[in-house]
């Protein structure tokens, strides 16, 4: 699950080991903050801190940064990891119990091998981005997401129904990342629109199977503040009049797979959204035959020389495609 996948990753960043979190590195620092008189140490303190063997946060802090020290974090590693290791020295009783899951504002566990969304990331209530891409996850359910959610990045999974995360999603979510998936049209179409995503400004929809161009801009249109959309990789992607037909019937639309849309290209294609006609779900396929091994030469029949009693044998061959 992602909240088995996450505990594994704190582990690995040792919140709780020098030069983080609680120990004799920094105990008088943290007694002090937790002494009745409180209060912050002035220089003194820091002084005395020093002659008890014990290291300041800013030296701490550097152990942490320097990349080639035994401390280093794994190139891998996220900002977001750096970050924590440092709150874990600066504010070290952070990095005990729960603590910790009331700052988190990012997550990402990618190529982990996560199946499951499991209710565990409630607990992270101030959560604003998940990134989950490069899983085996197939459901999400919008009952196991924080609602302070405002980026989903689930790309490069095999989530194939939109259902379950449309029951109640996160309301403020912003972009939403469904790349290289198994969804397909029109059926998933209808979790598209504004009903479930108001505030969503960028969509990734790319590498999917949606094969319904009409239907899908239908639902798409709904969406008032969408600006950026990703939908290479599709099927309908094939069709002539493909981008066209996008930039004109989602005028408000500012980017179209990676490519921004200026005013000369609006200009362009002004009214083809008025002649679905052209918007067909057809393709033209080209295929050549560069080379064949494994069967005989029909060109063999050519060197036979004029008057030879030789038989002639032709040769027929059938090549199928499947799409």
């Amino acid at each position: 699950s992602v909240w088995a996948a996450f505990q594994e990753h704190l582990r690995h960043l040792g919140l709780q080991d020098f030069p983080c979190g609680l120990g004799s590195w920094n105990k008088s620092r943290c007694d002090a903050r937790r002494s009745p008189r409180g209060g912050q140490l002035g220089a003194a303190g820091q002084e005395e801190d020093v002659l008890l063997g014990e290291e300041s946060p800013e030296v701490l802090v550097e152990l942490l940064r320097d990349q080639h020290g035994p401390w280093a974090l794994p190139p891998a590693c996220s900002p977001q990891d750096q970050h924590l290791r440092e709150m874990a020295v600066l504010t070290p009783e952070l990095s005990h119990g729960s603590s910790i899951f009331q700052v988190l504002r990012s997550l990402r566990i990618t190529g982990k091998g996560v199946e499951e969304v499991d209710k565990g990331l409630l607990q992270l209530q101030q959560l604003e981005e998940l990134i989950l891409s490069a899983n085996q996850i197939s459901r999400i359910t919008s009952a196991h997401l924080p609602r302070t959610l405002k980026v989903l990045e689930l790309c490069c999974n095999a989530v194939a129904d939109l259902q379950d995360l449309c029951a109640q999603p996160p309301p403020e979510l912003q972009h939403l990342g469904l790349g290289y998936n198994q969804l397909c049209g029109p059926l998933q179409d209808k979790y598209l629109t504004v009903d479930f995503w108001p505030n969503l400004v960028s969509l990734d929809l790319s590498f999917n199977n949606f094969t319904d161009l009409l239907g899908l801009v239908s639902q798409l249109s709904s969406l008032p503040k969408l600006r950026v959309l990703v939908l290479q990789g599709n099927p309908l992607a094939l069709i002539p009049t493909y981008r066209g037909f996008l930039v004109d019937s989602l005028p408000k639309l500012s980017i179209l797979d990676d490519i921004h849309i200026g005013p000369d290209e609006r200009h362009q294609f002004h009214g083809l959204a008025r002649q679905p006609e052209l918007a067909r779900s057809e393709a033209r396929v080209v295929v050549s035959v560069g080379e064949i091994k494994g069967v005989p030469d029909p060109r063999a029949c050519w060197q036979l020389e004029a008057g030879s009693e030789a038989p002639v044998i032709t040769y027929s061959y059938c090549v199928t495609y499947e799409f």
